[in-house]
């Protein structure tokens, strides 16, 4: 794991050395153990490098091909590194060293762009091939591993994060107010995008081409959910198990100590199950929660290290973990409104006190259709199919029948939703702020300038592409494209490589991914049960409790802090002259959202949170001269 960078001029100008010293600086905190810089004239590479692999210095980035024609950089890790090895070596290739690295740049020297079909892990690399003079940069399939670019007129730079691109003056810090608007709205920026307007990120399963300053991008994979396989519940259950079981062995290889992360969910807790069926040596575990027991979730992740012997370690977030605002929006590098971050955030330090890589259970909920939402939305549509009248009417009565699950009573009070389409409906469950609303918030002239550019749009036409015939796998397709890569992925990602941890996902494993995606829709959503195949497969395996327990969610207990000890930082910096002045948001609507909040006329914590991000974000990286090239101390 590390993190990478470089420039390409297109003048002939010799790339500065201290630059991507600066980038290398900026970048090290995902690559602690060693980092190198080359240079060939207009053309320069940085690597900083998480040895995993091969932690001897034969593993040091960037990495040249015997004949010096091919340099590589490399962020991630590739699973089936050894079998491409092997293949390789039979041809007549020679490695000097153990590492992926070397397997992607050979394969490369083979098979050029093509080798993306091969190639099974998590990565974004960069290859610069001097005889054609062209740059080649590709992302994994799920969005895993992050990469940014930036074309300018003079010259191309790309890296892991946005900040390491800021460090090169020509790069102008300008906010995107299209990206603004979708992270108002979604809570991210779309894949293709950034929250700095010149500034672009490589959406997953794609690659770029750069030559005599000509950027092309093209996709090389796509998932799809037709044509459908024949499998009942058995024989999928049959398939899918040691599917399950590769993918986690495939994520264990490792040089260094590797652990899990464990919620006590269904995802995490198999993980973790499986992981025990890999080894009898010490499993060490790593859990999150907080004092408020409607938020925590330790009591079942408890449960799961005993029953599988781990070695458990614990973390309480509160209040006081506040101080770690300003290190979580550097390291974020675009607003992120998610408010899990901060506690993933707390996980991956409490993590890194103990090994290098962790597993999670992170596409669990996309792969399998864990999230009630998912339910809603097909009951909503059995509800569609009713007459008029009596489809007004059912949304009060299912919410007001005794004992019915908490979702049907959120359908029962949001009996408006029935009146939009399927998408429109499912754009609204997925806003923090729904268009009403951002009507209301956005003050007239930010209303004007992103009118053409509505973040709904981007959900709408990713659900209407979608290649699953049913409504459900449809929206999980759509989750899989966007909310997964740009939310759970990125958040994962930085938290974790803030402090130098690999964290790997077996349930995003492709050929998992593929083999679900192509089981018919009741297998993985069953009447109102959720993830019926999953649970099937961890019977006898996991505990009883924990593999029947409903999905509650990463919540956080941030609308008390927001009322009492945020109380202070949160009038600071929305009601604060600079805020204003920027011109998004009406005064009047921010004051209401965060005055009701206090007031407990109103619950709007990820509303305020999303606010605050913004805004903590411009200070950050609009405001300063230059983001620093170390985080904030904390």
């Amino acid at each position: 794991m590390c993190g990478i960078a470089g420039k390409v001029t297109f003048d002939g100008e010799p790339v500065d050395a201290t630059l991507l010293a600066r980038m290398a600086q900026t970048l090290r905190h995902r690559g602690p153990d060693a980092a190198g810089c080359w240079t060939g004239g207009r053309t320069g590479l940085v690597g900083t490098r998480l040895a995993v692999v091969d932690l001897s210095a034969r593993g040091q980035q960037p990495m040249a091909s015997e004949d010096g024609r091919f340099r590589i950089v490399f962020n991630g890790e590739i699973y089936n590194f050894r079998q491409l090895r092997a293949e390789l070596e039979q041809i007549g290739h020679r490695f000097r060293s153990a590492t992926d690295t070397e397997a992607i740049l050979r394969l490369y020297q083979e098979s050029g762009p093509d080798c993306l079909a091969r190639l099974r892990g998590m990565f974004a690399f960069a290859i610069w091939d001097a005889v054609e003079e062209t740059l080649f940069l590709a992302r994994d399939r799920m969005g895993k591993k992050p990469l940014y670019y930036w074309r300018g007129p003079r010259a191309f730079l790309f890296a892991s994060e946005a900040k390491a691109i800021l460090c090169d003056p020509a790069v102008p810090r300008r906010p995107d107010p299209i990206a603004l608007d979708h992270v108002v709205t979604y809570g991210y920026v779309p894949p293709d995008g950034s929250a700095f307007q010149d500034l672009r990120k490589l959406p997953p399963a794609h690659g770029l081409r750069l030559r005599d300053g000509d950027v092309s991008v093209r996709r090389y994979w796509q998932l799809r959910y037709e044509p459908k396989s024949p499998h009942r519940a058995p024989e999928a259950v049959e398939e899918l198990t040691p599917l399950l079981e590769q993918a986690v062995a495939r994520r264990m290889v490792a040089d260094v100590p590797i652990g899990a992360l464990l919620s006590g969910g269904i995802d995490s807790s198999s993980v973790v199950a499986l992981m025990r069926q890999q080894t009898s040596g010490p499993l060490r575990t790593f859990s999150v929660g907080f004092e408020s027991r409607a938020f925590n979730e330790l009591p079942y992740a408890r449960t799961v290290a005993a029953a599988f012997e781990t070695e458990h370690h614990e973390l309480i977030v509160g209040p006081e973990h506040g101080n770690l605002l300003p290190r979580l929006v550097w390291h974020y590098n675009e607003p992120f409104a998610d408010p899990s971050a901060l506690p993933t955030f707390a996980l991956g330090r409490l993590a890194r006190e103990s090994v290098t890589v962790a597993l999670s259970g992170d596409g669990g909920d996309e792969v399998f259709l864990g999230y009630p939402r998912y339910r809603r939305l097909h009951v909503a549509r059995a509800l569609d199919r009713l007459p008029r009248g009596i489809r007004r009417a059912a949304p009060a009565a299912i919410g007001a029948c005794a004992g019915v699950s908490s979702m049907t009573s959120r359908l029962g009070r949001q009996s408006d939703d029935l009146k939009l389409d399927r998408w429109d409906r499912y754009g609204r469950w997925m806003s923090y702020f729904d268009r009403d609303q951002r009507r209301a918030l956005y003050a007239p002239d930010f209303a004007d300038r992103v009118a053409a550019g509505s973040g709904g749009d981007r959900l709408r036409a990713t659900l209407e592409a979608s290649s699953a015939a049913d409504p459900v796998e449809a929206a999980a397709d759509a989750d899989m494209q966007l909310y997964l890569p740009e939310d759970l992925l990125v958040k994962m990602d930085i938290a974790s490589m803030a402090w130098s941890l690999e964290v790997r996902s077996p349930l995003l494993d492709q050929d998992l991914v593929e083999f679900a995606a192509r089981l018919p829709r009741p297998l993985k959503l069953r009447g109102l049960t959720l993830k019926p195949l999953l649970r099937r497969v961890m019977a006898g395996v996991l505990p009883e409790a924990i593999r029947r327990r409903r999905k509650m969610g990463f919540g956080v207990p941030m609308a008390g802090w927001f009322r009492h000890e945020w109380r202070d930082l949160v009038h600071d910096t929305l009601f604060s002259a600079r805020a204003q002045e920027r011109g998004y948001f009406s005064p009047g609507a921010v004051r209401r959202c965060v005055d009701d909040h206090i007031a407990g006329r109103a619950t709007h914590t990820n509303r305020i949170w999303n606010l605050l991000m913004i805004e903590l974000w411009h200070r950050t990286f609009i405001d300063a001269a230059a983001p620093g090239p170390t985080p904030p101390c904390v």
